[in-house]
């Protein structure tokens, strides 16, 4: 009998599209023989998106469960929008949501949990669903924000139902105060995340790497506009005080009052607590970003989709 490592579970898997743990049973089922592992999936009907598991996925839906103090977001990409609005699709995009507080995060993790209505992993769901719906889909990536105490706050841009969208945010707030304000603040800076984009919660959570090259870029503008040397570092400082403003969450202009800064307006809303209000972590969740953009005729695209 062949040892069942994990190079020859994905061997199987590129093979067949199959699930991950569908293609595990299957080796395990018949010693580690990948011909017959192979027929085992075509026979329980597991191998039947083997056509569509490398088709390009950028459309879909994200997904958001909170429950209490912990939320989770998914993204889950199908090949066109058409599916993203399509009930099948959205009750499997649930499902996986609301297992995901359980995976902390780990995306290997969500795709072994069990899927309850159908006792299957999420990654043999997923496969299930490829064969019903017709298109490849793929779970790309999840994420999770938890708080000891306070609230996860959340956001879905361009929803389609309720939990599911677009764009997706979690913020965490960490504070004894009441919860009801602390919640309706918690949306209003989810909807801030989605419409302001940051890359982090403050200055010093920056990556350095990121800084450092900023920083070099504005000295080096400076250098060229031959400014005298001796205030250089005075128009680098400034340049990156702005630049700040733009990137960082706590210093940028709060969308439902920029005439504040966020951090001024979680200042605020403490002394209406009577209790501090720090903002731990936020996840925000667009769709396909940093994906590469479909390429190709559409007319050969949708010709190929009805041949399939």
């Amino acid at each position: 009998m062949a040892e069942i490592t994990a190079a020859l579970v994905k061997r199987l898997r590129d093979q067949t599209g199959a699930g991950m743990m569908a293609c595990k049973a299957a080796l395990t089922e018949t010693g580690g023989d990948l011909e017959e592992a192979t027929d085992w999936l075509r026979k329980k009907g597991l191998a039947a998106a083997a056509k569509k598991a490398g088709r390009l996925t950028s459309e879909g839906l994200i997904g958001v469960q909170v429950e209490e103090r912990l939320g989770a977001l998914i993204e889950v990409n199908s090949e066109t929008d058409f599916v993203a609005r399509n009930e099948t699709f959205q009750q499997l995009v649930r499902a996986v949501a609301a297992l995901a507080p359980r995976a902390g995060g780990d995306l290997d993790a969500l795709l072994e949990l069990q899927v309850p209505d159908s006792g299957r992993s999420v990654a043999d769901e997923i496969t299930h669903a490829i064969s019903v719906i017709g298109e490849n889909i793929n779970l790309r990536r999840t994420a999770v924000v938890e708080v000891a105490e306070g609230v996860v706050g959340s956001y879905v841009h361009g929803a389609l139902a309720p939990g599911l969208g677009k764009i997706g945010v979690l913020v965490g707030l960490r504070s004894a105060g009441e919860a009801e304000q602390l919640a309706t603040f918690g949306r209003q800076l989810a909807m801030h995340i989605a419409a302001a984009r940051p890359q982090a919660v403050s200055v010093d959570r920056l990556d350095p790497a990121l800084v450092a090259r900023e920083r070099a870029i504005y000295a080096e503008q400076a250098r060229a506009s031959g400014k005298p040397d001796n205030i250089l570092d005075k128009i680098v400082d400034g340049r990156m005080r702005k630049y700040h403003e733009e990137v960082v969450l706590l210093e940028q202009a709060f969308v439902i009052d920029p005439d504040l800064k966020v951090k001024d307006a979680l200042d605020r809303l403490a002394e209406t607590l009577g209790s501090s209000v720090t903002v731990t972590a936020f996840e925000r969740f667009a769709l396909g970003e940093g994906m590469a953009p479909k390429t190709g005729n559409l007319a050969d695209e949708v010709a190929e989709l009805a041949g399939s």
